[in-house]
């Protein structure tokens, strides 16, 4: 089950949208908590994860790392895919 609110999320799988696979991307890019996220920037975490593993990812890990971002933020938990209208308009480039 997801977390509702930030501060019942104890783990990076608890954020809505987040996944054991998702939740390593944070570990390899330094983030240490799902705290840290409310400092972070989703797109310059998408361009790092690129670079740390030599791949363009798709652009809805920056969906993702979006809605993660915001929920951690305080925002309410939104599907990941709302978000690609925003990114498409916040990042043409991606």
């Amino acid at each position: 089950m997801k977390a509702p609110h930030p501060s019942e999320v104890t783990n990076f799988e608890d954020i809505p949208n987040i996944g054991p696979r998702m939740a390593e991307d944070f570990r390899m890019l330094g983030v240490k908590t799902p705290a840290d996220l409310t400092n972070k920037n989703a797109y310059t975490l998408y361009k790092k994860i690129c670079e740390l593993t030599g791949t363009r990812h798709d652009p809805c890990v920056l969906d993702t790392y979006m809605a993660a971002v915001d929920f951690m933020n305080g925002a309410p938990a939104r599907p990941w895919f709302s978000y690609t209208k925003e990114r498409k308009k916040r990042y043409p480039k991606v």
